[in-house]
């Protein structure tokens, strides 16, 4: 009797922990979390080859889903610390040594454009891009390696996520999840299904990332503007800019109530009615119309009529928005 009790308990054992760890890394913030960055993490994939699952799973990881104080504070999602070649905005925290300096971002989207190019630009990781984006497990144990984390247990945590997770199927097919039709819901889920068939035919994902200008001269897209800095205020900016509030506001397509944020950008003249160096721009979670038009210098009107769309709430994340007729 003990020959067969003995291995029973043990099955049993290990059934229950298996369980206890996939509960471990589900979560309805989790799950929140991939339904905001899953199509991101795709995106990044098909252009930088790096797993949509590892993207995600470090992220879960890195920033508690979203919770973190780095995350909040500053939207590093990846714990990037500042390097040597780091001149952007910074945000201090204890780590492995006391007040140590984090690369901080204007949004999340950024911080995943900064962590694709921190893993595809760098030579510590050019060994990683011997492997499949469908070997995760590689993937995960080679970033180790590379010196992503000192933890010797990330591998194996990263590895847990993606399984409790099913976020390899992201990898195993991305068209599926990455439709140019696909609508947002904050309402539902979408977590990868492995029951479900893949729709015949589906709509190609977009291979280039978005490419907005950059400020040149203090113009963005040949429209007069000003990055917002620390202490700036709209009375301050108007008198130093020789432009009216309301103009201001005009020019913005604002108000008082919007509060600025440090490197936003502001026009100091009418934006424009298209931009003709790009064809389209793919909606990223977190965007709107708005946000996208100062991108672009486009106006908000002007945009959404390019788009046949009548209101600003219509913009959706995974649309494709044409920037020019």
């Amino acid at each position: 009797m003990k020959r067969i009790v003995l291995p029973l308990v043990l099955v049993f054992n290990f059934l229950v922990a298996n369980a206890a760890n996939q509960d471990k890394y589900q979560s309805t913030e989790t799950s929140d979390y991939i339904q905001k960055y899953y199509k991101i993490a795709i995106r990044h994939m098909l252009t930088y080859k790096i797993p949509a699952s590892i993207t995600l799973a470090q992220g879960i990881l890195e920033s508690g889903s979203g919770r973190s104080t780095l995350a909040v504070k500053a939207n590093n999602h990846f714990g990037i610390k500042c390097k040597n070649d780091y001149t952007g905005p910074t945000y201090y925290k204890s780590d492995d040594k006391l007040h140590e300096c984090f690369r901080k971002y204007n949004s999340v989207e950024e911080s995943y454009e900064d962590h694709a190019l921190f893993i595809a630009k760098r030579k510590p990781y050019e060994s990683l891009f011997q492997y499949k984006v469908t070997e995760y497990k590689k993937w995960a144990k080679g970033l180790q390696k590379c010196g992503y984390a000192t933890n010797k247990q990330y591998p194996d945590l990263l590895i847990s996520i993606i399984e409790a997770n099913k976020l390899y199927l992201y990898d195993q097919n991305p068209e599926k999840y990455l439709k140019e039709d696909d609508r947002y819901d904050p309402n539902k889920t979408v977590i990868p299904d492995n029951n479900v068939k893949p729709t015949p035919n589906p709509t190609p994902a977009p291979t280039n990332r978005n490419n907005p200008p950059k400020v040149i001269n203090g113009k963005l897209a040949g429209v007069k503007c000003v990055v917002v800095a620390r202490g700036n205020t709209y009375y301050s900016l108007s008198k130093a800019y020789g432009v009216s509030l309301n103009n201001l506001y005009k020019y913005n397509e604002i108000d008082a109530s919007h509060i600025l944020q440090v490197g936003e950008v502001l026009f100091l003249g009418s934006k424009k009615s298209s931009y003709k160096d790009a064809a389209y721009h793919y909606v990223e979670a977190g965007e709107t119309a708005w946000s996208i038009s100062q991108k672009y210098a486009i106006t908000v009107k002007k945009l959404l009529k390019m788009n046949s769309l009548k209101v600003e709430s219509q913009v959706r994340p995974g649309m494709n928005l044409k920037l020019h007729k």
